[in-house]
């Protein structure tokens, strides 16, 4: 890589509010915010709106769609038999 034209690949704490997770890794992404971590070292952090501890995908409460009813209606709708 040239030297100078990349930005910053530093630790960086990403949060999720809502679930009350967060975890450190790196990234280039910048914040206004700091918090102290569980090692005591102060890292720039991210609010998330989703995460794996809040994501229906991963958390299993996923709703389940009724696509027979929605194909049923839309074949009523436009017509079709």
């Amino acid at each position: 890589m040239k030297k100078g034209i990349h930005p910053d690949y530093r630790p960086v704490v990403f949060r999720d509010p809502s679930a009350d997770f967060a975890f450190l890794t790196r990234s280039t992404i910048t914040g206004t915010k700091t918090i102290e971590w569980q090692d005591g070292n102060t890292y720039p952090v991210v609010d998330v709106d989703v995460s794996s501890a809040s994501h229906p995908f991963y958390t299993g409460r996923s709703r389940v769609l009724d696509a027979a009813g929605r194909v049923e209606r839309f074949n009523q709708r436009y017509g079709r038999p």
